[in-house]
């Protein structure tokens, strides 16, 4: 278990990764990473919402990264980062989102496309306590290209 409510199982799960035979698990640091994220926004978040949050992504190996067109920066790849979805329908993207910006520490937190009352999807990152930049984004497509906005 990374946490009280995330299994390792869970957060290395990849289908493509399943699929192409990379490997997906991730190095001492990097799992410590993880630990820490789930820790300091995961598991808060989760009691906040009193039930089940949906992991869509978590850690991504270099390899799996470039495989899917991940970002060459991406926190993913240093177990930093995990994206979150309301797919169980226990609270909406938007209420975690709103959450997690008045509530808790964050590096990055990034509203993922959808629309005005409610993104896709939600990526927050976590870094440490004293390199957290608080960052607000919002993604959206333009000339089938994501781009990022300051919100």
């Amino acid at each position: 278990m990374i946490s009280k409510h995330v299994s390792y199982k869970e957060v290395v799960y990849s289908a493509t990764a399943t699929r192409r035979g990379i490997d997906n698990d991730p190095n001492d640091e990097q799992l410590a990473n993880m630990e820490l994220i789930a820790e300091k926004v995961f598991e808060p978040l989760r009691k906040w919402v009193g039930g089940p949050i949906k992991i869509n992504s978590f850690f991504r190996s270099e390899k799996l990264n470039k495989r899917i067109g991940g970002s060459s920066k991406s926190q993913h790849c240093k177990g930093q980062a995990m994206d979150i979805d309301d797919t169980l329908k226990v609270v909406a993207n938007s209420d975690m989102y709103n959450y997690i910006k008045n509530n808790l520490d964050f590096d990055q937190l990034i509203w993922e496309f959808g629309d005005d009352e409610n993104p896709n999807w939600i990526h927050v990152s976590y870094v440490s306590e004293e390199d957290n930049r608080r960052r607000c984004l919002r993604a959206y497509r333009k000339n089938r290209k994501t781009k990022y906005m300051v919100i």
